[in-house]
């Protein structure tokens, strides 16, 4: 068995593939774990296991190394990068090619979509996004949808978006001078959007102008960019002397209503609607 790895090879995790028994593996890919003899004893616990790639990296003595989750890890979505203590590294020459979920189906792997929460829950109406993140965590949700907590966690959510999803749903207070509460779906054309790359800092639009910066030059482009966003009541700067942690009232009702969107969102994406999800992009859903 050898791994040829393809696409560039100076930053970790963008845009690269590796190919093995001729079978290229990319983040989605299943496989199933074949830990050598010389492995540790974590390692060689996981012998037989199914697993999704996250990521195939390359590092400064140029050995691959593909990163992968478990399937069905719960924990999958936790850490400070998403996958802290549930990420693991194995060589091409440890991994056997799963094929799709359903075996002999032949079907293509699913659609793989991120729902990512992201604001400060300490300003108030800012942490709509965490909130529904939180809201969306206790559901039960289709096989190749993650949902993340990103808080203000501008870098993690960039470099995350150039691990091979489909979609991504950015769930945050939008300011748009509507009525306090009111949902909207906004699909922004990243390649006109205007804004120089900032690493330290959770701006939609900076996050993705860094993301579109990073991804120059990777085998792919970034996924497909909904932003599903709440008018907030209560707007901070982060100048106040005290915090608030806790929304306003018609945010708060806003949540379940952003949970059940986000939902049919999700649902239209698996099943390769038109651009257009539920209703015209753009327009105000009024909570009941």
């Amino acid at each position: 068995m050898n791994g040829q790895l393809s696409g560039d090879a100076v930053s970790p995790g963008i845009g690269k593939t590796v190919t093995v028994d001729g079978v290229p593996l990319r983040p989605g890919s299943r496989v199933r774990l074949r830990p050598s003899g010389g492995a540790d004893i974590f390692d060689l616990a996981l012998a037989g296991r199914i697993a999704e790639v996250v990521g195939v990296e390359e590092d400064f003595e140029g050995r691959i190394h593909v990163a992968v989750v478990l399937a069905g890890d719960p924990g999958r979505d936790f850490g400070g990068n998403g996958q802290i203590g549930h990420r693991f590294f194995f060589s091409p020459g440890e991994l056997d090619p799963a094929g799709p979920a359903t075996p002999g189906t032949g079907a293509p792997p699913r659609p793989r979509i991120l729902v990512a929460g992201i604001g400060n829950v300490f300003m108030a109406d800012d942490g709509f996004g965490p909130a529904v993140a939180a809201a969306l965590s206790r559901r039960t949700l289709p096989d190749g949808v993650h949902v993340v907590d990103f808080g203000i966690r501008g870098m993690d959510l960039a470099y995350r978006l150039l691990e091979g999803y489909d979609a991504a749903l950015l769930v945050d207070a939008a300011p748009r001078g509507e009525r306090p509460g009111t949902l909207s779906v906004i699909e922004p054309d990243i390649e006109d959007m205007e804004g120089a790359p900032e690493t330290h800092a959770m701006d939609p639009v900076k996050v993705l102008a860094l993301a579109r910066h990073l991804s120059d030059g990777s085998d792919g482009p970034l996924p497909r960019i909904l932003v599903v966003g709440c008018e907030p009541s209560v707007r901070m700067t982060g100048d106040e002397p005290d915090v608030l942690v806790e929304l306003s009232e018609p945010v708060q009702r806003a949540v379940e209503e952003a949970v059940r969107l986000v939902e049919s969102l999700v649902a239209e994406l698996l099943e390769e609607a038109p651009a257009t999800a539920p209703g015209t992009l753009g327009e105000e859903v009024i909570p009941r």
